[in-house]
């Protein structure tokens, strides 16, 4: 977690910028291109269309967020080229130096679990093999972290832990997420009557990440707590001292920065907020993206006016990049303002 932290240190912004494409949210233009590139198949058009949209919002806020976490839902939805897009996704950021949280929501037990679990520690090495392919780690997905599900209890949990810490890589464990239907089972009492399933969780997750704890006072293992639920989070802040927290619900789902800024410790560390929407949708709130939307832009009628369709993407995509910039350097100042007046 030292490698997050220490990124959000040096631009000063503690949030991550979710990379979940689809349809609705990419410009008319953008989509019409990738069709015209990929004309044999609706999977490789959009998974065009997704690559070009995710360069220009990395591309503008590659100085001013200190992460991204691309859903990968978004990408598993167009089967094998959405895959590939994923990896090539994370490795993208990666190259920008951006850290990389993977939305992948993991949860198995034993060798399953170790399996998934390559997603962090590379594709999985055969010591029989005298092949010259070398003994650093094959790494196709490029993620610093992912997010895993506790449901199973510890048995799907620390083999993730186990590969991170030989990896130098983190997990997120869902503790008190973001949704309304969460209740339905986090604050439901345990047994013993003592705590919620969510505080539980939270014992857990703050004991699996013992003997992993970094340099800034943080373990390997951080916790997914929801920003609609601001007094909860910060109980569970309280609650665990050594977890780090990814904060989904901010903008879109309702959470604002006062309802964050008691998630974060007493020096403003531990804590990282998401936003998705708020950053790679904000093109849609810009006055020259009405010609941009799909229901206004009318599309070149022949593959001859190819150039004129390339020409409005580029223009959409710079559209993208710029109010990606200014919705991440205005979520910046937010919660700075937030942290300060707490």
């Amino acid at each position: 977690m030292d490698k997050l932290i220490e990124a959000i240190e040096r631009t000063g912004n503690p949030s991550v910028v979710g990379l979940d494409p689809k349809p609705a949210l990419i410009p008319a233009p953008v989509l019409d291109a990738a069709r015209a590139d990929n004309p044999e198949s609706r999977s490789l058009a959009l998974a065009a269309a997704y690559r070009a949209f995710n360069k220009a919002v990395v591309d503008a806020v590659t100085d001013i967020v200190p992460a991204v976490k691309p859903q990968i839902a978004m990408y598993e939805a167009l089967g094998p080229a959405g895959v590939q897009l994923y990896c090539d996704t994370c490795a993208y950021a990666a190259s920008r130096g951006l850290y990389v949280l993977g939305d992948v929501k993991r949860g198995d037990i034993g060798s399953t679990a170790a399996q998934y679990a390559a997603h962090l520690g590379g594709v999985p090495d055969v010591p029989e093999w005298d092949d010259g392919f070398g003994s650093a780690p094959e790494d196709p997905w490029h993620e610093d972290a992912i997010t895993v599900n506790p449901y199973l209890g510890s048995d799907g949990i620390l083999p993730f832990v186990d590969v991170a810490q030989a990896a130098d890589k983190d997990v997120f464990v869902l503790v008190r997420t973001s949704n309304p239907s969460s209740s339905q089972l986090q604050t439901v009492a345990t047994a013993a009557g003592d705590a919620t399933v969510g505080e539980l969780v939270a014992q857990l997750a703050e004991e699996w990440g013992k003997g992993t704890i970094g340099s800034h006072g943080y373990s390997r293992v951080g916790a997914v707590v929801g920003a609609t639920h601001p007094e909860e989070g910060a109980a569970l802040r309280r609650l665990m001292p050594h977890t780090f927290f990814l904060v989904p619900g901010y903008g879109a789902q309702g959470g604002t920065a006062a309802d964050v800024a008691h998630m974060f410790d007493e020096h403003g560390s531990g804590a990282i907020v998401n936003s998705s929407r708020g950053i790679i949708a904000a093109w849609k709130k810009d006055p020259q993206a009405s010609r941009f939307d799909a229901d206004a832009f009318e599309s070149p009628r022949s593959m001859a006016q190819s150039e004129a369709i390339h020409d409005d993407a580029a223009e959409a995509l710079d559209l993208v990049g710029t109010a990606a910039a200014r919705a991440a350097q205005a979520m910046r100042d937010d919660i700075a303002s937030a942290l300060a007046n707490r």
